[in-house]
């Protein structure tokens, strides 16, 4: 769509006769405009642009469009871009914008940038000192609700192809904790996670896929409330560090969500016109750290 607006990878100033004149645009402001590519000259989709004034603060972000271009409309001035997506080197340009006018950076090409180095192969085990297994729900049909797991342990097997690795995760669903006793006892009763019958929440996975770049799927079974499921966590590999004592650390990041009637947690009631009190999707978020086993 504004392919033809980008040409050198040098910023350039159009008048009123380009294709912008049809834009109706503020007198005051101008475009910034690039197509963002990968090293064999294909669109990147959804990679993340700021730009930023000559202050270094942010005036506008956004994500490219599916033919990887960044549009952004701003006031007359200097700027500078920043693009970054997954699997890239970030890319950082700079233009100078006028009034009424187009400033292109034309086809701005993102180079491939080094995978983290994968854990060794053998046996690794969550360190829950530095891991977080939080969740959020609705509340009231706009407000969120955030809480955690305070309680939680986790043994993962790296295999030499990571494709072949396994984990399993074990939570206490008593230690839930979302900073109101009322509410965490409500959470606790035979209403939700009724954990006199059902006191841990298990997950075994039973495969590993790589997405590309650092993203993986870990595909495996949960068990919540005596009922199995199949989920998929999107994990974001970090990478291998090192801690305060020396030890190798790796971590990563992973997301979920879940609908409760998925596991027969149908308690709710319904507030005036019909809002539910509780939604019935909860999001999972994991902030989680390995360390060899001993």
């Amino acid at each position: 769509m504004f392919g033809r607006w980008l040409g050198s990878r040098k910023a350039t100033h159009t008048a009123g006769g380009s294709p912008l004149a049809g834009l109706a645009l503020p007198r005051t402001a101008g475009v910034l405009s690039c197509r963002v590519l990968d090293p064999v000259n294909a669109a990147v989709q959804q990679a993340e642009f700021v730009v930023m004034d000559s202050g270094g603060r942010k005036v506008v972000a956004g994500e490219t469009d599916p033919y990887g271009n960044v549009l952004a409309t701003v006031p007359a001035g200097e700027y500078r871009l920043a693009v970054t997506a997954e699997g890239f080197t970030p890319y950082h340009g700079a233009a100078t914008v006028v009034e009424s006018g187009h400033a292109s950076l034309g086809d701005v090409t993102l180079q491939l940038s080094a995978p983290p180095q994968l854990p060794d192969p053998g046996e690794w085990e969550v360190e829950p000192m530095h891991s977080q297994i939080g969740f959020t729900a609705r509340h009231i049909g706009m407000a969120r609700i955030h809480g955690r797991f305070n309680s939680f342990a986790g043994a993962v097997r790296i295999a030499e192809r990571m494709e072949d690795s396994a984990m399993h995760v074990i939570i206490d669903a008593a230690s839930i904790d979302t900073n109101v006793q009322m509410r965490d006892d409500h959470l606790r009763s035979s209403d939700f996670l009724d954990v006199g019958r059902y006191p841990t929440l298990e997950f075994y996975s039973d495969r590993f896929v790589h997405r590309g770049g650092t993203r993986w799927g870990v595909t495996g079974a949960l068990t919540l409330h005596g009922v199995s499921r199949t989920v998929t966590l999107d994990t974001q590999y970090l990478g291998l560090g090192n801690g305060l004592e020396g030890e190798t650390r790796a971590a990563c990041r992973a997301t979920t969500e879940l609908r409760r009637e998925d596991f027969t947690l149908t308690w709710q009631t319904m507030l005036a016109r019909g809002i539910a009190a509780v939604g019935s999707s909860i999001s999972i978020d994991m902030d989680i750290q390995i360390v060899p086993k001993d």
